[in-house]
């Protein structure tokens, strides 16, 4: 079985997908959309995916590729405890306070605010496909004073040397990430937590309340949702799909009673997976 990821190495999707398939073969990817698209077309078996950070939120290209794009349902989801370290090439590692340059992914300089503003104010900030690309970028130009904001496996991969631990703004910084398969999957992982459906809904036209009515069909059923979230439909100007995920443990026929009443209503609704939460343990590094 091939599991595409986020690659390079050392990515925090790689420590998901690892963690998740110790024994199964994995692909790196470059993009997010690159990695969907792999098991869109049948390249890999399985997709490993970031949907969601504790500090920034949505992954926004995420959600828009399971809505817009792909037609492979989420089979789990597996949350990975985020530590996010500043390591610069080992040349460099008394300097560091120097640098002319911070590189990483968004995410992960978003998630470092904070340090950014206090310790390296002023610092250009460039952006990266992935956190493991930085620091593989920083381990081959030695010459270039700038460091790379990254996790732990990184800085061992790629024999960098960590001046900041655990700079991210909050000690309690986690990741959401989907495993995206058209079959049934074995997780290595031993913590299996509550279950959850995703679906997405399209509001009725024109109608007063709708979407309170929409989520009244779930409510009154006692069906509790742990999210809702709004993006462009991408038609026109004031359009939207929500995503809703539902803890659905043992509540699947009232699920789907809510999802006929939604149609009933006129508006339109899509599964995108019933699955299973696991977690990966809090790690110091």
């Amino acid at each position: 079985m091939k599991v595409g990821y986020l690659g390079p190495v050392a990515t925090f999707t790689h420590t998901a997908a690892i963690s998740a398939f110790p024994k199964e073969e994995t692909v790196a990817y470059t993009t997010i959309p690159d990695c969907i698209m792999a098991i869109e077309k049948g390249d890999v078996d399985v997709a490993v995916v970031p949907i969601e950070n504790t500090l920034e939120g949505t992954v926004n290209i995420t959600l828009d590729y399971l809505f817009h794009i792909s037609s492979v349902p989420i089979v789990a989801e597996i949350v990975v405890p985020i530590a996010q370290h500043v390591m610069v090439h080992p040349n460099n590692k008394d300097t560091w306070q120097s640098v002319q340059k911070v590189i990483s992914h968004p995410q992960a300089i978003a998630q470092c605010h904070t340090f950014l503003q206090t310790e390296l104010y002023g610092v250009e900030r460039e952006t990266t496909p992935s956190t493991a690309y930085a620091a593989e970028w920083v381990s081959k130009h030695p010459e270039e004073l700038v460091a790379a904001i990254a996790p732990y496996m990184a800085a061992e991969e790629y024999e960098l040397a960590i001046v900041k631990e655990n700079a991210q703004d909050i000690e309690l910084n986690q990741t959401r990430f989907l495993v995206l398969s058209r079959n049934p999957v074995q997780i290595a992982l031993p913590d299996r937590e509550e279950e959850k459906t995703s679906v997405s809904v399209i509001l009725p036209n024109n109608m007063p309340g709708a979407l309170h009515k929409v989520l009244a069909t779930f409510a009154w059923r006692n069906i509790d949702m742990s999210k809702i979230e709004s993006r462009p439909l991408k038609t026109s100007l004031g359009e939207y799909f929500f995503l809703i995920d539902l803890l659905s443990d043992g509540e699947a026929q009232l699920v789907q009673n809510a999802l006929e009443e939604i149609a009933l209503l006129g508006g339109t609704t899509r599964e995108l997976g019933t699955y299973h939460v696991y977690r990966l343990p809090v790690k110091v590094k």
